[in-house]
């Protein structure tokens, strides 16, 4: 199974116990592929780095730059597909995660944000949240 994970699913995966960290656990082992971009791969980064996370890296061990460079040597990074804007997209700056969906094409997108999930699938592929992705994958 081919997937992207939103940022939020990264951060959360990485960061905190749960559904996005079984998830992302079993991506990092190669139960399944994951895929992302540089812009996304900036993007994390950027997201990561923001103060309110700060806290949780130290307490963790961690760092912002270490997690996205383990992330960066498991997933396979593609050049994103250009695309339009879709009319019933309520955040323009999703756009990064379904342009590289599509660039593959994946066979899910899994994400913690309600501007992805309300839209269900895009493109014939299935938006999920960690837990469903985990029931879908056998996983949970």
């Amino acid at each position: 199974m081919e997937v992207v994970a939103d940022t939020n699913t990264l951060i959360s995966g990485f960061l905190w116990n749960g559904a996005s960290a079984q998830f992302l656990d079993a991506g990092l082992d190669s139960r399944f592929t994951i895929f992302s971009s540089k812009a996304f791969l900036d993007e994390f980064e950027v997201t990561l780095s923001a103060p309110k996370f700060l806290s949780r890296l130290v307490a963790k061990g961690l760092t912002a730059s270490g997690l996205v460079a383990r992330f960066r040597n498991a997933c396979h990074e593609v050049i994103p597909q250009m695309i339009d804007l879709p009319n019933n997209l309520r955040d323009a700056d999703d756009l990064a995660v379904l342009s590289c969906a599509i660039a593959v094409p994946v066979d899910l997108i899994v994400s913690g944000d309600k501007d992805l999930l309300v839209l269900g699938q895009f493109c014939g592929i299935p938006i999920l949240n960690s837990r469903a992705a985990l029931e879908l994958l056998r996983l949970d």
